[in-house]
């Protein structure tokens, strides 16, 4: 391994239903296709040294994914983003590409801020029920696991919970809440939906269809401002102090013309 490229990529329309495990088949064909020069795993079965980072549930869209990739030869990202974005299904899009300068990219995913649309909700209503789910100490919650029932508190996780305006081409007869909550990623995790099903405990919030769930953004939470920051950053940082790879420098050389 010589190299490690960052990665962000999204989960748009109907391809926020696509499983964690479709997105690796698609991820490894889009690797084959663009020919990237992949470091692999050692044992019997060797495959693509490709990390994910705390991926979005199946059933909602996202922004924000992240995962990072191993590479025997040094390739420029940007380059290499749009080769992967090209080998991929439209709605699963590579949005962001950067060389891992530094360490601990899944210790920066410490939050994420979520959009829920609640179609069929008034706005009114629904920043009732946010309201009273801030002002409540604990808002428990049960959910259904690999191990049985599980109970827990969803209050402790939620930093910020608003109520966004309504879209302007609804009217009372066509209403849609959207609500804006940013989620620490606490153990066990908290998902949009048990919010919603906080919402439902401590204010009888109903959505009559499913919310449409996306996640905007995922990074280090900023306790003093409330801000989920890019968990990218810190590598851009580092990468204007480094000299760049052989491979990053001869794709920025021009090739030199004949002597006038």
């Amino acid at each position: 391994m010589v190299q490690r490229i960052r990665l962000r990529y999204t989960k748009r329309g109907r391809l926020r239903f696509t499983s964690h495990r479709d997105f690796q088949r698609a991820f490894e064909r889009a690797l084959r296709r663009a020919e990237v020069p992949m470091a692999y795993s050692a044992g019997f079965t060797p495959h693509p040294r490709v990390s994910y980072a705390n991926a979005a549930p199946t059933g909602t869209g996202s922004e924000a994914e992240y995962l990072e990739i191993a590479l025997t030869e040094p390739r420029d990202p940007e380059k290499l983003r749009e080769l992967l974005d090209e080998s991929m299904p439209l709605g699963l899009d590579i949005i962001d590409a950067v060389e891992a300068r530094t360490s601990g990219l899944a210790d920066r995913l410490t939050a994420s801020v979520w959009e829920l649309r609640l179609d069929g909700v008034d706005s009114a209503e629904a920043a009732r029920a946010a309201e009273a789910f801030l002002a409540a100490e604990q808002v428990e919650v049960q959910r259904r696991t690999k191990n049985g029932m599980r109970t827990f508190d969803t209050r402790g996780a939620v930093a910020s919970l608003e109520v966004l305006p309504p879209p302007a081409d609804r009217t009372a007869d066509n209403a849609c809440a959207i609500l804006r909550l940013v989620v620490r990623h606490l153990t066990p995790a908290v998902r949009p939906d048990d919010v919603l099903s906080g919402l439902r405990a401590v204010a009888d919030l109903a959505p009559p269809v499913p919310a449409a769930v996306t996640r905007l953004a995922q990074g280090l939470f900023d306790e003093e401002s409330g801000t989920v920051t890019d968990p990218l950053a810190p590598d851009r940082e580092a990468d204007t102090a480094a000299p760049p790879t052989a491979a990053v420098a001869a794709d920025a050389k021009a090739p030199e013309g004949p002597a006038a």
